[in-house]
This record gives structure tokens, C-alpha cells and sequence, in this order.
């Protein structure tokens, strides 16, 4: 199996996409079935190393054990690389299933490259920056990149409070961003950001702790539908 071999208009759509870094890691395939059940898509997975951040999650292999669930109903995985030399590890995702490889500017010297492999694997090229890293380091990247990620928090652990500028920083991404390409932000999304966030410009809203944190998941990523629809009547972006 291999990524970004189906329809791609979900890296535009408007959506909510839970992060399962806050999930029970015991419970991956039930909690993901859950939120498939519940409406959700777009599932993103955060991979850390314990070098370009301190904390070491989880490889490729568990996105091969969700791919199938996600693709057969539709879905994608969207996966954001916190590590170092993130090129290294584009061929191991591509074959495990996953739809994005998002990487951030800081981790890798040859960063054009590196979109053009990911795009050459068949998944969806991406790009993130850290909060304190001028988003005018991705303005040649964005030529190459087909999703534009906001951090929204320091990467590295779920929970954090949101950081407040970052909704200027995701206006300055959509507008770097050229057509056909998204615009994510990650970190703090809940129900007092998730409406602020879209209207700033982000189409796909990534959420962890506030869908994975309630007693149930399903219910919580609904009502955070419900409040990014509301919001719609500001415009799209």
C-alpha cells in the first residue's frame, strides 16, 4: 500500500482532524474507528524522534495498522515529521499507507528536495515551521508544498495552551499558500480556538486533547464540527 494514491481534494476541504497523539495508545484502531463512525477523515499523526523534540512517540507502523480502517472509508493520514533529517523516512511512510508527510524547515537542510521526494513518493507534500520561526522562511517552500502548517503550540507535547499569534501566522500562510493547496493549524484547538483559527484562514483544523480528552471522543469532535460550520458564515478560506 501506498499513499496519496486516491482523490486529493481532502487537503482543501474544510475540516476537523483529530491528532492521535492524545489518543489511549493501547486503544489506536478502536479510537480511530470511533471517530470514523463519528464523521472524521483526516487523521493527523504526529512523529517524534527525542531529537528535534524531546519526546518519542510512534513510526510507521502504526500508520500501516490504521491505513486500512482510514482508506476504506474515504479517509487520509496526514502525517507531520518532528524529527531530524525527515527525508530518511519518506519511502517507510509512503509504503505504510500514509496520504501527507508534513516536515518542518528547521530539520532539514535540503528542504526543496525533500518536498520533491515526498511528492514523488505519491503523498502530499507539507511544510510547518516552529512559533518563534518567521513564517517568511517558507516563502519559496510554499511554491513547492501542497499543505501549509500553522504550529499553533511548541511541537512536542499535546495539551498546550494555544498561542494567540498564530492566527496571524495562519493568515500569512493562506496567503502564501498557491492554489490548490491547504492550510492546517495544530496545537490548543478546542472549542474557544477552533472558530478563531478557521476564520483566520485554516481549512483543516487539527485537534487532540479536546476530542481525546472527553469522555466521548465522538461527541466531542462533532460539537467542534458544529462550531467550524457555524463559523462558515464568515467565508471559506
Amino acid at each position: 500500500m501506498t499513499g496519496g494514491s486516491r482523490d486529493r481534494s481532502w487537503i482543501t476541504d474544510v475540516q476537523v482532524c483529530p491528532s492521535i497523539l492524545a489518543a489511549d495508545f493501547g486503544a489506536f484502531r478502536a479510537q480511530v474507528r470511533e471517530l470514523l463512525d463519528a464523521g472524521a477523515r483526516t487523521f493527523h499523526v504526529d512523529v517524534m524522534d527525542g531529537h528535534f523534540v524531546p519526546v518519542i512517540t510512534f513510526g510507521h507502523g502504526v500508520v500501516e495498522a490504521l491505513a486500512g480502517d482510514v482508506h476504506e472509508r474515504g479517509g487520509a493520514l496526514a502525517v507531520h515529521l518532528m524529527v531530524e533529517r525527515p527525508e530518511r523516512l519518506v519511502d517507510d511512510f509512503a509504503k505504510a499507507g500514509a496520504d501527507a508527510f508534513t516536515v518542518h524547515v528547521e530539520s532539514t537542510v535540503h528542504l526543496h528536495r525533500t518536498l520533491q521526494l515526498v511528492r514523488e513518493s505519491g503523498m502530499v507534500p507539507g511544510v510547518t515551521l516552529n512559533p518563534a520561526t518567521p513564517v517568511a522562511l517558507l516563502e519559496e517552500a510554499a511554491r513547492e508544498a501542497d499543505n501549509l502548517l500553522c504550529m499553533s503550540v511548541n511541537p512536542g507535547w499535546g495539551g498546550q495552551r494555544f498561542i494567540p499569534s498564530s492566527l496571524e501566522r495562519t493568515a500569512a500562510l493562506r496567503r502564501l499558500a498557491r492554489p490548490g493547496a491547504g492550510v492546517e493549524i495544530d496545537g490548543g484547538i478546542g472549542a474557544e480556538t477552533v472558530a478563531a483559527a478557521f476564520r483566520a484562514g485554516a481549512n483543516r483544523l487539527t485537534a487532540g486533547s479536546a476530542i481525546y480528552g472527553a469522555s466521548e471522543p465522538g461527541t466531542a469532535y462533532r460539537e467542534l464540527v458544529a462550531l467550524v460550520d457555524a463559523a462558515r458564515d464568515v467565508g471559506t478560506p
